[in-house]
């Protein structure tokens, strides 16, 4: 049963994830388009491309974590590669309705938190290419960090350091294992399913207007 918005704690600051939250996320769609659906298909069930990426968001150098993977995989060494080459084609597009959040719970006053699985040298090219990463109030990287969600030390280390208590955080996430572990710690949730959704959860949670948008 939903609680009445009305029963929910106050919110002291409003938590985003980035991929598949603000940027869409989706690199075998891209490796489709490059190399074909089967050959894609092939290349992801014989290789764990998503575990090489979670070393580079746990601080790995990129290109290093990216070429030596390559290097150990020559049959597809090429395309390897382009995980590092190509990255910017990747992580796109803005998803605006989500960016339109962001901005409007900023300018409603509220301040607005990063917490993301994001390596270091990928977010220097997708601030370039992403004017609203620099509106957050604080962001918190786990390639900065040296640890990842869904990993409790990383949401510890949030509270730590932003002046809220864990129940005046709201927190949106496109994984089911973020949200449960945000849930555990007793922060408020919202599983993001799309930017529609989320804006009208913050309209219900009365902390922005649809005129905001």
């Amino acid at each position: 049963m939903t609680r009445n918005a009305s029963s929910l704690p106050a919110v002291g600051a409003v938590v985003f994830d980035i991929g598949n939250v603000l940027i869409r996320w989706q690199p075998e769609d891209l490796y489709d388009q490059w190399i074909g659906q089967e050959l894609r298909q092939q290349m992801f069930d014989t290789l764990d491309l998503h575990e090489m990426n979670d070393r580079v968001d746990r601080g790995g150098v990129f290109r290093d974590v990216i070429y030596d993977f390559a290097e150990a995989n020559p049959d597809y060494r090429t395309e390897i590669r382009w995980w590092h080459d190509r990255w910017l084609d990747m992580a796109q597009p803005a998803i605006d309705l989500s960016v339109q959040t962001l901005r409007a719970l900023k300018r409603r006053g509220y301040p607005v938190f990063a917490l993301s699985n994001f390596g270091r040298e990928p977010f220097v090219l997708a601030e370039e290419k992403f004017d609203f990463l620099s509106d957050f109030d604080r962001r918190y990287l786990s390639g900065h960090m040296g640890v990842a969600k869904p990993d409790a030390q990383i949401y510890q280390l949030l509270e730590a350091d932003c002046g809220h208590a864990p129940q005046a955080l709201l927190f949106v996430d496109d994984r089911a294992e973020n949200i449960a572990a945000a849930d555990a710690r007793g922060w408020q949730t919202h599983h993001f399913t799309s930017a529609r959704n989320w804006a009208d959860h913050l309209i219900e949670r009365g902390l922005i207007d649809e005129a905001d948008l």
